[in-house]
């Protein structure tokens, strides 16, 4: 059984402290940075574009786990990977040809991501699946941090993780949105492999021992 890996998401983290955070996350028991890029046109909100990730690029010593809500991805495969990207998450709702976009990202040398909406059903990745690296399940409706979790998250898990196994895929399971130390196990014990966290951890008092705490509940 492989350990559960923590992938703090630096959107919620202090944007005039960034570097700080980064280290923070650097030098506590999470796993990735999960970054998400948002443009304003696939979600109703704009987080933060190329400059930003090259920086934090600069500082983490970790996998960076780069999430795109934005429209048209093929454009800034190439970009995203000189940027610093290891796995490079897109949204199926935004490819019209997701096949081709997974094997331009491996071209560049990263992990292919794709992303589903609360609402897409997981029996759309049947035939990519062996071709997919990571499949972040969106447990809110992407576009803003802090957001309550969607308890159907559990159910598309479970089918999910049916199919890589009758697939024989080696797909990692990735969710994103409301993961706190109450849902852990629950979504550990579905399937899942690894776990985004925003607001739980940056909005504690203790951020380190937050992510040490919720990695613990995540692999008991």
């Amino acid at each position: 059984m492989s350990s559960k890996l923590i992938a703090p998401s630096v959107l919620a983290a202090d944007f005039a402290n960034l570097q700080r955070d980064v280290e923070m996350i650097n030098k506590s028991e999470a796993d990735w940075f999960h970054i998400d890029i948002m443009d304003g046109v696939f979600v109703p909100n704009i987080s933060f574009g190329m400059p930003v990730l090259r920086d934090i690029a600069k500082h983490a010593s970790k996998t960076i786990d780069v999430h795109l809500m934005i429209v048209d991805p093929d454009r800034y495969i190439k970009t995203f990977a000189d940027l610093g990207s290891n796995i490079l998450t897109v949204h199926y709702e935004a490819c019209t040809h997701l096949h081709r976009t997974l094997q331009a990202i491996k071209a560049e040398g990263m992990k292919a991501g794709v992303a589903l909406n609360p609402h897409t059903n997981i029996s759309l990745l049947e035939d990519v699946i062996t071709e997919i690296d990571l499949v972040c399940i969106m447990s809110v409706n992407p576009g803003f941090g802090g957001q309550s979790f969607i308890e159907n998250t559990y159910n598309k898990v479970v089918q999910l993780k049916e199919l890589i196994t009758r697939k024989k895929a080696t797909t990692l399971i990735e969710i994103d949105g409301g993961v706190t130390s109450k849902n852990a196990k629950q979504l550990a014990d579905a399937g899942a492999d690894v776990l985004v966290a925003g607001s739980f951890v940056f909005k504690s008092e203790d951020q380190i021992q937050t992510i040490k705490e919720l990695k613990a509940v995540a692999n008991s």
